[in-house]
């Protein structure tokens, strides 16, 4: 009899085990499951907060390219020399005029309208429209070779003045150079072969 008292209980015994462990691993598959699902929200919550401040930034990025990209113009404008500058022709023409000249326009005067240009030369012709346009300039003589000429000039012409001039010659340099790439080689050319007389 005791005997049957211990299988008693000990079926009783495994039998509450079985269930408790069956309960409980039913308990441990629901928190499993609770876990991966609390997990698995979570990074989704994370990757949409994420392309969230991806998104917002961008528009950030954006801005500080286009602040930086004018910046480097301002430093590129701020190297050029002052005559390479593009300037506002009406307001530098309003800066160097007296107050009294802004106030009422100057004529031009009328000897120099009726006047014709004194010969059908290009320079005549350029001479003829300047002292139309800026009568009370005056336009010096130039009768000296080429490197007198400019000295003369760079003497006579305030800084200013002279940096557009030497701009242009810069400008025109190129385009001469521009237009006839192989001048110097014709001339060259030229002179080594000898005219053939018929």
């Amino acid at each position: 009899m005791a005997e049957e008292q211990r299988d008693l209980i000990s079926d009783r015994a495994s039998s509450v085990l079985a269930a408790g462990d069956t309960q409980r691993s039913m308990w441990g598959r629901k928190a499993a499951l609770s876990g991966l699902s609390i997990l698995v929200a979570l990074l989704i919550v994370g990757q949409a907060v994420t392309i969230y401040f991806v998104y917002q930034q961008s528009g950030q990025i954006e801005k500080l390219t286009k602040t930086s990209q004018t910046l480097q113009l301002e430093a590129l404008q701020r190297k050029l020399p002052a005559s390479a500058k593009p300037v506002n022709k009406m307001k530098m023409t309003m800066v160097n005029t007296p107050l009294a000249m802004r106030v009422l326009p100057l004529a031009p005067a009328m000897d120099v309208m009726d006047t014709a240009p004194a010969s059908n030369k290009i320079e005549d012709q350029v001479k003829h429209l300047l002292q139309q346009s800026y009568p009370r300039k005056t336009i010096p003589e130039l009768k000296d070779d080429v490197m007198g000429n400019l000295k003369s000039l760079r003497s006579s012409l305030t800084d200013v003045d002279w940096k557009a001039f030497e701009s242009w010659m810069h400008k025109w340099l190129l385009f001469e150079m521009a237009r006839n790439p192989n001048a110097d080689e014709k001339a060259e050319k030229r002179k080594a072969t000898p005219a053939l007389k018929g």
